[in-house]
């Protein structure tokens, strides 16, 4: 059709000048005979024009008949596009060179190469990750002792599969890190660190509504904007701890979630999460205290830090978020309200009774652009029950004398900024607390105060830990289809507090930490993600 309408157009314009050679005027003036030649002159050059255009047309290839060309893989777009020139008219857009087109779908290599270097003025056995509830004391060695450590092993590699089916958008996500089981020759010859599994999960999304099923960060996790299971939409902080910080609600869990988008600006989520009857032990902090008649039956009941899989949990934790990103220019807002509720079943053999109680827990977050580039965060949580989601530094509960459960508070905050300076650098700092209410009983069997926070109980049965962090991150270069190199620090001074001090002995334990961090990233992995 195209071809057709170039040639009669060809042909139009050649007649027109064989009309203007052939007319046989009336004697012209040199004004007219002037006229005469500019307009034969223009219907040449357009002449050329749509014979150029007609030969570009003859040279592309034909589909053949009764095919259509199949729909063009949309590629996840990196969450910071470069400046770049506009394109020549005749180039094409360029590829992304990592993504691969397999049948109807874009595979995509995500994360990040790292090297990070650490100085804490105590001793951390817990590694590069801080296990914030374990800070040692002045008393003891490893609070004498500085600790350096140099380290590969927060290296992240995962995939990300994206293609439709059905009419759904489908997203897959695999993502690993290097955080795991470590062997204890790890630091003698060959630095074998564990791959450990962060992220699997798929997201199908159709029209209002998206559902997700498989291990994801839990919807009680604080977001930057709506309700979305990428890290890149998720107030993880800027820390490079890959604990993050006290005080911040996170979770890594299986689940299934459901989320209605009934606008835009809009996000409603509940979510079925796997529970954990954690009655602390973790993380550094200190497990409950059980009744001493009871501890050879309970001890398969709770989670003390090393249950892994072998604990029952009779139901799946219960989640809701509603989010808010109301539309104020160009300028980011994020409001959020989320839900808990948990349920923890046991059963004594001495008294042959069975005991259930109902947990619950709320935060209020926010994130609120006050102006241009400077972004001031608010994260609070409060619970009965949930201690296990503020990074399990406390026990969701302890167990009374009779076997019964009972429920331990929790409350925690994150506050702070985050200050783009300059397209390169980002400046950060925040406050995180963490709080641990006390709960005590009595040993039936001995008549001593049992549970969490008791008088003579551990150090490590904290009752409140505190982190003040701040650091930078620069961006030395990034592209899209190469992918982005940084160099990040943050520094962190923590300080934790029992609820029962000995006589003579340290009432608080602080630490002084540095994070220096080179890292390039993966152009599949946006700028600045956790």
């Amino acid at each position: 059709m195209i071809r057709s309408i170039i040639r009669i157009s060809v042909f139009l314009l050649a007649c027109g000048e064989g009309w203007v050679s052939l007319a046989q005027p009336a004697p012209a003036t040199r004004d007219e005979v002037e006229r005469l030649k500019q307009q034969v002159a223009g219907q040449q050059e357009q002449i050329n024009e749509l014979r150029r255009l007609l030969e570009g047309q003859q040279t592309l290839p034909r589909a053949p008949q009764g095919t259509s060309s199949p729909p063009a893989i949309q590629r996840p777009a990196p969450a910071e596009a470069a400046q770049t020139s506009p394109l020549p008219r005749d180039s094409a857009p360029p590829k992304a060179p990592l993504s691969l087109e397999v049948g109807g779908a874009a595979i995509t290599p995500t994360g990040w190469l790292d090297f990070t270097q650490v100085w804490r003025s105590k001793t951390v056995t817990s590694g590069l990750p801080t296990n914030f509830a374990g800070i040692p004391f002045n008393n003891t060695v490893d609070g004498h002792r500085r600790q350096t450590l140099s380290s590969a092993a927060n290296s992240r590699m995962g995939v990300r599969i994206d293609t439709k089916a059905f009419g759904f958008k489908v997203l897959g996500v695999v993502e690993t890190d290097f955080l795991g089981y470590a062997p204890g020759n790890v630091s003698t010859t060959t630095n074998s660190n564990g791959m450990r599994l962060r992220l699997a999960f798929t997201d199908l999304h159709k029209g209002k509504w998206e559902v997700l099923g498989g291990q994801s960060w839990s919807l009680i996790t604080p977001s930057r904007k709506g309700i979305s299971p990428l890290g890149s939409t998720l107030f993880l902080t800027q820390d490079l701890d890959p604990n993050i910080m006290t005080g911040l609600t996170w979770a890594r869990t299986p689940q299934v979630r459901v989320v209605y988008h009934p606008k835009e600006s809009i996000a409603l989520g509940v979510s079925f999460e796997s529970a954990n009857a954690y009655a602390g032990g973790s993380s550094g902090s200190g497990a409950s205290t059980l009744p001493s008649a009871l501890a050879p039956n309970y001890f398969g009941q709770i989670d003390t830090g090393g249950g892994g899989l072998g604990v029952p949990n009779a139901n799946a934790d219960l989640l809701a978020k509603i989010a808010f990103d109301p539309n104020l220019g160009d300028r980011s807002i994020h409001f959020e309200v989320a839900g808990l509720i948990n349920r923890f079943t046991f059963y004594n053999p001495l008294n042959n009774q069975r005991f259930s109680k109902v947990g619950a827990g709320v935060a209020v977050n926010a994130g609120i652009e006050a102006v241009r580039h400077l972004t001031f965060f608010t994260n609070n949580f409060y619970s009965d029950g949930g201690g296990r989601f503020v990074f399990g530094q406390g026990p969701a509960l302890i167990i009374r004398g009779d076997g019964a459960p009972s429920l331990v508070h929790t409350m925690a905050t994150v506050d702070g900024f985050e200050y783009q300076a300059t397209p390169k650098w980002k400046l950060f700092a925040y406050y995180g607390g963490t709080y641990v209410g006390r709960n005590v009983t009595i040993d039936p069997a001995s008549g001593n105060p049992v549970g969490y926070g008791y008088p003579g109980s551990p150090n490590s049965h904290n009752k409140s830990i505190q982190e003040i962090a701040g650091g930078f991150q620069h961006v030395f270069w990034h592209n899209p289809n190469y992918g982005a190199f940084q160099f990040n620090g943050q520094y962190s001074w923590l300080v934790r507090h029992p609820w029962d001090v000995a006589p003579n002995q340290p009432k608080s334990a602080n630490l002084n930490m540095l994070y220096l961090n080179i890292r390039y990233l993966l152009p599949g992995e946006p700028p600045a993600s956790k």
